[in-house]
């Protein structure tokens, strides 16, 4: 059994480790209250540009743009977006996860890896993998000018014809205690045109009733919807919302893995700090039976000795 010293000296190191997990939990929980009005701020404005570019190409005929250019696909670019920092749970190992589903067994020569995080980046290098880019220092903090500069760098391999397409790897922040990483397609961006009629087609198994609702609907809707302006005109407006769209989509990842970072931390530092208290107790009673049976020897020598002298 070990000393009643050492015991002691175990219970307050577990102690200064929870002490440290309990301030890292605190300042988890305050940073993603902020972080988590951020993301689901940053999401109405989102839906607008998305609305803008409907409207702009609805009226716009013959628009081309290298954003929008579709072809055969012989290279994909990845952009995926780790943590710098580490005890967040199973955070960065879940980004990681879904991030080798997506180019385990392909040819190094059919993608490309853009990666932000220092996490991201350990655990490819330490597989072998090379990176074509890499971004960090901006995980849990996240700007809007870093989501232009990481947008613009997307935009310039694309429209180069470096890579044919461009995907987003990033977590989608639900609650605290629960996120999803996603895999979304950032380029080439899809025909607004097109879109709007796939969401407005009827599904093939609607009936007649079905279908006259949804057609008196989008008839009402026309009506109802105000007329809009484009100055100096609607190509030139479009031109403008591309770049913008495909920013704002950085953002709004960047975001959503920033609070899903502080979420996971969070959790990860309460579980932390409860394992801590149980190991305190747990210690404290081998410590107690320690000093009962250090006692009961001294008893024990105690009573010989006076039995020895009599």
């Amino acid at each position: 059994m070990e000393s009643t010293r050492d015991i002691k000296g175990r219970i307050k190191s577990v102690t200064n480790i929870q002490q440290i997990t309990k301030a890292m939990k605190m300042v988890a929980a305050a940073r993603l209250r902020k972080a988590e009005e951020k993301a689901n701020g940053s999401l109405p404005y989102a839906e607008k540009i998305g609305e803008l570019l409907r409207r702009a190409s609805s009226v716009t005929t013959g628009f081309e743009s290298p954003l929008l250019r579709n072809g055969p696909v012989k290279k994909v670019g990845y952009l995926i977006i780790s943590a710098d920092k580490g005890l967040a749970g199973a955070y960065n190992s879940n980004v990681m996860k879904r991030t080798m589903q997506e180019i385990s067994g392909k040819d190094r020569s059919t993608y490309c890896i853009y990666m932000c995080g220092k996490q991201g980046r350990n655990y490819l290098k330490f597989r072998g993998y090379d990176l074509d880019s890499y971004h960090f220092g901006f995980s849990d903090k996240p700007s809007a000018q870093d989501s232009i500069e990481l947008a613009k760098e997307m935009i310039d391999y694309f429209t180069r014809e470096e890579v044919d397409e461009v995907y987003i790897i990033y977590t989608r922040f639900i609650t605290a205690l629960r996120q999803t990483v996603e895999v979304t397609k950032l380029l080439p961006i899809e025909d607004p045109t097109q879109k709007v009629e796939e969401e407005q087609k009827p599904a093939a198994e609607e009936d007649d009733f079905i279908a006259q609702f949804h057609r008196e609907t989008e008839e009402f809707m026309k009506i109802k919807e105000d007329p809009y302006i484009f100055m100096p005109d609607a190509k030139t407006v479009l031109s403008k919302l591309l770049p913008e769209y495909v920013q704002v989509q950085v953002y709004n990842a960047m975001l959503q893995s920033a609070a899903s970072e502080l979420g996971s931390r969070m959790a990860a530092m309460s579980a932390a700090t409860d394992n801590a208290t149980e190991r305190i107790a747990d210690l404290n009673l081998t410590y107690n039976k320690a000093r009962q049976a250090q006692v009961t020897n001294e008893i024990s020598e105690i009573v010989g000795g006076a039995a020895a002298l009599e």
